[in-house]
């Protein structure tokens, strides 16, 4: 047996006793919270394989993914299986009732896959705003039917497996099925986003999965089972994606979402019947002596990561490196406020652009190198506290500021394949178990509310306001890295975390191309960073020093939990050999498996 497989499976053990969970030290404003809470952080080595990898949340699901591997599957076989256990053994963060990107390279071009989940036909700007007109508290959208988007993940998977799949598509809903009618043990991490869950038990079926009769929640290592789900997995695996979309689970679905007694939304079976996955060109920028490649919109993590690592590349933050695994207080200001003046960007610019257009109506006047030398030339020795949205070379658009909070709670997954291909999935349901509405073992989305509740301001209408058939704006940022030079796959990296997201994958890409670590000890590294607000660092990882010297220099520090999910892999040498090295987030629960 491999040893990164001995690893995981006595890791998986390690998990059962190891994580508790870490009070919170401040409450930040909505927004600028984790969308997942902390569960508790235990250091990670990191794996290594010569053939193929798999990186994914949960060691069941990882298993599943490297089981499919071993068996031959592709790289995007790999995801699905490990998609449809995590819908199992994950279900606060991600499943067939959401929505993902994925990015994909087969040893010559890259794709960007998109699943993002659509708003119904029924929808309106107002869809998040009182009688008159004020934007609804965020979780009187969230919570029944109102939020819930078209779900696209199973539509995407289809797409992919159709054209880069090697196994059977109903061989890869196995090990799912299989967990579903056995039954699996409650992680600690589920276990302790049950205890805190205010809005789950609402839903008298979710009531009924996720708790016992006195209404408690299960503890770890309960065995659960899910024959609802099981079935639903087998009628796709024999039926393909059309079982879910045109069928009784559909109709399942939009009764479930229109017959909410409090908050019903208008997502019907005609919705689901029309949805459609596609294909887009990936935001692929050169970046020293790489090539990385991010999701075009509607996410805007591709723009934002580009944007950032030009503004950096001006600045040479090769230079502040981290002593003793702590980044460098230069290093944190640079990096902020090169976030800072992304996210400025993000807010004014970014949305699904087959509604709203980008500036130049493509992504390049946002990521051209003159104009990000320019935003790079803003940052001086103290921090500019919040930065203005700049004007790329293109015509100037009267558009109003994003107020959508976005706390999605996703997942993350990293496959590279012994036939040269590779993916990079980030996928979610938006909040911690979604809109809290469970329907035939599972959770449906409350993706809307990656929208804008308010559709406009003085400024004019706001790019990322609710339209029907749109897709939200999101953080999701599934990323490949390539050698410049010779086009050779470096590395595969995403995680979880809500806006935040951006500010995680940056710090990885960073932290390997030039501070010259390991894609494990880059995961590890204390998160940090700026959304365009407070300068916020990780909780219980950094100095009081390290904070006093950044609030010399103008910060406003907010010390505050960061849940990443970080999965990556990475080429290297070692001992003269060149094989890959797997990294997973210490925050969570995910391993990495490979031969």
């Amino acid at each position: 047996m491999n040893k990164a497989r001995l690893f995981s499976v006595a890791y998986l053990a390690l998990l059962l006793g190891a994580c508790a969970t870490t009070p919170p030290e401040q409450k930040p404003p909505l927004g600028m919270q984790a969308p997942e809470g902390a569960t508790g952080y235990a250091e990670k080595p990191g794996w290594v394989a010569k053939k193929y990898m798999v990186a994914a949340a949960n060691p069941l699901a990882t298993d599943a993914g490297y089981q499919v591997l071993r068996a031959g599957g592709s790289a995007v076989d790999a995801a699905i299986a490990v998609q449809m256990v995590l819908n199992l053994v994950e279900p606060q963060s991600s499943g067939i009732g959401g929505g993902a990107f994925l990015m994909h390279f087969d040893g010559r071009t890259v794709k960007a896959f998109d699943g993002r989940e659509t708003a119904p036909a029924a929808a309106t700007e107002r869809l998040f705003q009182d009688a008159s007109g004020k934007a609804l508290p965020f979780y009187e959208g969230v919570v029944g039917g109102r939020s819930v988007g078209t779900p696209g993940v199973l539509r995407m998977l289809e797409l992919a497996h159709r054209q880069y799949g090697r196994l059977p598509w109903a061989s890869l809903f196995a090990p799912a099925i299989a967990l579903a009618e056995k039954g699996f043990a409650v992680s600690p991490r589920l276990a302790a986003m049950l205890q805190t869950e205010q809005y789950l038990k609402k839903d008298p079926v979710a009531a009924a999965y996720f708790y016992d009769r006195a209404g408690k929640p299960w503890p770890i290592g309960h065995v659960l089972k899910n024959p609802e789900l099981a079935q639903v997995l087998r009628e796709i695996a024999l039926g393909g994606a059309d079982a879910f979309y045109k069928g009784q689970v559909a109709r399942d679905i939009a009764a479930k979402v229109r017959a909410h007694p409090n908050n019903p939304g208008g997502l019907s079976a005609a919705d689901l019947a029309g949805y459609q996955a596609t294909v887009r060109e990936p935001v692929c920028t050169d970046y020293k002596a790489w090539t990385v490649c991010g999701m075009p919109p509607p996410s805007s993590g591709g723009i934002a990561i580009a944007q950032m690592l030009g503004i950096l590349e001006a600045k040479d933050i090769r230079s502040y490196s981290p002593k003793g695994g702590i980044p460098s207080v230069e290093g944190i200001h640079l990096f902020s406020e090169a976030g800072r003046l992304a996210y400025a960007d993000r807010g004014r610019y970014v949305a699904d652009t087959d509604f709203v257009p980008l500036p130049g109506n493509r992504f390049k006047p946002l990521v051209d190198k003159k104009y990000l030398a320019e935003r790079a030339a803003l940052i001086s020795e103290k921090s500019m506290g919040q930065a203005r949205f700049g004007v790329p070379p293109a015509t100037a658009l009267a558009r109003g500021q994003d107020t959508s909070p976005e706390l999605p709670s996703t997942s993350h997954i990293s496959v590279v394949d012994a036939y040269g291909n590779a993916i990079s999935m980030t996928t979610t349901i938006e909040d911690a178990f979604g809109s809290r509405q469970m329907v035939r073992g599972f959770l449906l989305n409350n993706q809307l509310t990656d929208f804008s509740f308010d559709s406009e301001d003085a400024n004019g209408p706001i790019a990322n306001r609710v339209q029907p058939g749109k897709r939200p704006r999101s953080s999701m940022s599934p990323t490949l890295v390539f050698d410049k030079g010779t086009r050779k796959l470096v590395m595969s990296t995403g995680s979880p975390g809500g806006s935040a997201i951006i500010n995680y994958v940056a710090k990885v890409l960073v932290g390997t191309m030039d501070w010259g670590l390991n894609v494990q000890q880059a995961i590890s590294l204390p998160n940090f960073g700026s959304r365009n607000g407070p300068t916020e660092l990780e909780q219980g990882r950094f100095p009081e020093a390290v904070i006093a010297q950044l609030k010399a220099k103008g910060h406003n520090v907010r010390v505050m939990e960061q849940t990443s999910g970080l999965q990556g892999i990475m080429r290297t040498t070692i001992h003269g050999e060149e094989v890959w090295f797997g990294g997973a987030d210490p925050r969570r629960e995910g391993v990495v498996m490979g031969d």
